[in-house]
């Protein structure tokens, strides 16, 4: 059995604000940039310059993951970036069930970047019989209805759910049934789970929302500074 599927959120990020955990994969990303590009230290105010942040914030977010750097040198790039990985859980493979083969779906089956996250994407679930007993991505898609006791059997305890609003709590009661521990929620819709069960909703509505809205005033700005040229 492999162990990396019984294991749940590390100690270490339990209590740690939710700005530093959406802070760290900025780092790591850019870490692993400089990695590439042959540098092999770092400071604070490198990290800071390149993103934009308080350097003293950058140094505070790092500590959190128990790596102190040295003064003058900074911190060792491959080091850092394992103690990043360590501390968010991304040094195993967590693997997850997908509900919700639609065109979104699809998408994140085949995107390949949730491996360096740690994340794997084993199978995935509709009600549509035309998409059931498809492979999308290498991941052969089921009926839900065969969701629980897979789920249970396999001991997969992270569920993704792309499917419409309407159907978005069936598909979270499905993965609970089945023991899921957190839920990627995509679907435009709240869900209701017992408090056991750790959910990320990910609203692209509420997000274009906010996007349309400011560039509407970036756009209006512009538009009344040309304007009120001669």
């Amino acid at each position: 059995m492999n162990e990396s599927k019984e294991r749940s959120i590390p100690e270490t990020v339990k209590g740690v604000p939710e700005p530093t955990l959406r802070r760290l994969p900025l780092y790591y990303r850019l870490l692993k940039q400089l990695r590439d590009s042959g540098r092999a230290g770092v400071s604070c105010t490198m990290i800071g310059t390149e993103l934009k942040l308080d350097p003293t914030q950058v140094r505070k977010d790092i500590e959190m993951t128990g790596t102190v750097g040295r003064p003058k040198v900074g911190y060792d790039i491959n080091e850092l970036v394992c103690a990043i990985e360590r501390f968010l859980g991304w040094d195993n493979t967590v693997e997850a069930f997908l509900v919700g083969a639609g065109s979104l779906g699809e998408a994140l089956m085949g995107y390949g970047g949730f491996t360096e996250c740690g994340l794997q994407i084993v199978a995935a679930f509709d009600v549509d019989p035309n998409k059931c007993h498809r492979v999308m991505h290498g991941k052969h898609v089921r009926h839900v209805s065969k969701l629980p006791n897979l789920m249970r059997r396999m001991k997969v305890r992270f569920g993704i759910i792309t499917v419409p609003a309407v159907e978005a709590q069936q598909a979270a009661n499905l993965l609970v049934e089945g023991g899921a521990l957190a839920i990627w929620n995509f679907a435009p819709a709240k869900i209701q789970v017992p408090e056991r069960v750790i959910v990320t909703n990910e609203d692209l509505y509420c997000s274009l929302a906010v996007l349309s809205q400011k560039m509407t005033r970036k756009l209006a700005l512009s538009r009344s500074k040309g304007g009120s040229k001669p």
